[in-house]
């Protein structure tokens, strides 16, 4: 028969997995879905009603008469793709086998101490992405090399500026200006042939799509709180990015 420290422990578990979730960039419907289905995938709990905004999760089950509650809050973020389509992987088998709470709380865990992509893979990455929009956008072969290795500068300081803790509104405003900086350098000394195409090359990895793309879907889903909270995010990280190309456009706007 199951105890109420049974109930306890998949609470805990099923908070888990949505943290995991939510900090790696997951839609809240999503999360709220995952959290769901964990605990209802178990007889003994008679209720399970998930509340999940961008910040923080709230959980409730019901056990015999019971109801047990959770608050987590959620501060990290970041994207992780891999890290969701893991966690979707294990509550899907979870709730098709017997699985006890035990593996499930190891399960989650070597997911959540799963390492992202290495620095140089972001770095080499976010270069390229730069580089190819700023062909996208009709820059020259001299314009793609230029926004490939300004985009990799860019990506590496906003990369360890976050490391430090530092508002990532501020992240992104320094480490857009600094690629500014060198996008009006490359210009100037006649290695780069159009300033706003590497420019446009630069900013791109920067770019909140993310964000975005979960403010659409939350919103079309009817969780307007989380929509909003997810669109306010996006429109402060699109701030900081502008800020950050108009300041340095404003310093050197000789060079505009």
């Amino acid at each position: 028969m199951e105890t109420k420290k049974e109930a306890k422990r998949l609470l805990s578990m099923a908070i888990l997995a949505g943290k995991i979730m939510l900090e790696n960039g997951a839609e809240t419907y999503r999360v709220e879905d995952t959290i769901s289905r964990l605990c209802n995938s178990r007889s003994f709990i008679t209720y399970s009603e998930p509340f999940v905004i961008p910040t923080g999760i709230l959980l409730a089950i019901g056990f015999g008469d019971d109801i047990l509650t959770y608050i987590q809050r959620t501060k990290s973020k970041t994207i992780d793709l891999n890290k969701i389509a893991l966690v979707n992987e294990f509550s899907r088998n979870f709730v098709s086998s017997e699985m006890t709470i035990d593996e499930g709380f190891k399960h989650l865990e070597e997911i959540d101490r799963l390492r992202a992509y290495p620095s140089y893979a972001n770095v080499l990455f976010g270069g390229f992405a730069g580089g190819f929009f700023s062909l996208l956008f009709g820059g020259t072969l001299y314009d793609f090399i230029s926004a490939l290795l300004i985009s990799m500068l860019v990506v590496k300081i906003n990369s360890e500026l976050g490391k430090i803790n530092i508002i990532y509104f501020i992240n992104n405003f320094i480490a857009v200006a600094i690629g500014t900086f060198f996008a009006i350098i490359s210009v100037k000394l006649g290695f780069g042939a159009n300033m706003d195409k590497i420019i446009i090359g630069i900013i791109m990895p920067l770019v909140p799509g993310v964000a975005i793309t979960n403010a659409a879907r939350d919103s079309m889903l009817g969780d307007f709180l989380a929509g909003m909270s997810r669109g306010l995010e996006a429109i402060i990280v699109a701030l900081s990015v502008a800020f950050g190309v108009g300041a340095m456009l404003i310093i050197f706007h000789g060079g505009m």
